[in-house]
């Protein structure tokens, strides 16, 4: 099976790091995914001119970007070697880099700080609320990124977890329905357009799992929204609930699903989802 994301979420790192200094004018900006036991590796390094933040291993609550991680929030200090907020166990590396102005931003994603994106200047200036709002900017984008990686490799784990032959029963079938739904929701926040007819397939195959060899093919046709609308339906979703889900109207919700009804001569929520199960649509 091909890799399932083109960026691991180390690229997708250093693609926030370049976005930070643009956003921002920073000259300096660098980072590191946080490992268990609340450490956080230095590994991406944009701008710099020397290798001393490169391996830093920065543990929770020491100095600038250890205060960040600790906390969640973002920080700034406007001359990090004076500093009387932060501790200075990382004075040496900075300084050897010759950086003064820094701020670090937290990278949350379900609650957990994943990594820490710090910009820098080697001069002491005051950082104001509207560059650290500029690169926790970066840092939400980055969050949506990593929170969309996660949950097409959970879809993609699921799938491969699906027995070749036979089907599924009780808690194991109700995750495929669960990861098939959220794929679906999923696929419409993607912009790389091979990605998304990647992750589409994965969709695709989870909703056949159950297929027979002896099942015909559907020769009922629906849309992708009217499939994404079905999908969440499944699980018991409110129109509402479905709005929110997929970043609809909930009168767009009830047009598609009304939609859906026609083309599987349903007339309820529930004969719906069973209809479109029956023709192999959902899983």
């Amino acid at each position: 099976m091909p890799k399932l994301y083109p960026r691991d979420d180390a690229d997708q790192l250093r693609s926030a790091l370049l976005t930070l200094r643009r956003g921002t004018g920073l000259p300096v900006a660098f980072g590191g995914l946080v490992r268990p036991a609340s450490r956080m590796t230095i590994t991406e390094l944009s701008g710099t001119t020397t290798a001393a933040l490169r391996g830093l291993a920065i543990h929770a609550g020491a100095g600038l970007g250890g205060k960040a991680l600790a906390l969640g929030l973002p920080l700034r200090v406007n001359d990090y070697p004076l500093a009387r907020t932060i501790s200075h166990e990382y004075d040496g590396p900075v300084g050897a880099e010759g950086l003064r102005s820094v701020v670090a931003v937290p990278v949350v994603v379900r609650r957990e700080v994943r990594a820490v994106l710090y910009g820098a200047v080697r001069q002491r200036l005051t950082l104001g609320d509207r560059l650290v709002a500029a690169a926790m900017d970066v840092a939400r984008d980055l969050e949506r990124r990593l929170t969309d990686t996660d949950a097409a490799r959970a879809a993609l784990t699921t799938l491969r977890a699906i027995p070749p032959e036979g089907e599924p029963a009780g808690p194991e079938w109700e995750q495929v329905r669960q990861a098939h739904a959220e794929l679906r929701g999923l696929l419409r926040r993607i912009d790389d357009p091979e990605l998304r007819d990647r992750l589409d397939a994965v969709a695709d195959r989870l909703a056949g799992a159950v297929a027979r060899p002896d099942r015909p093919p559907s020769a009922v046709a629906l849309s992708p929204r009217e499939t994404d609308v079905l999908a969440c339906v499944a699980l018991g979703c409110t129109n509402v609930d479905v709005a929110e889900q997929l970043g609809l109207r909930p009168e767009t919700v009830k047009s598609y699903l009304r939609s859906a009804m026609r083309k599987l001569d349903a007339h309820t929520r529930l004969e719906v989802v069973v209809a479109a199960r029956r023709a192999g649509l959902l899983p």
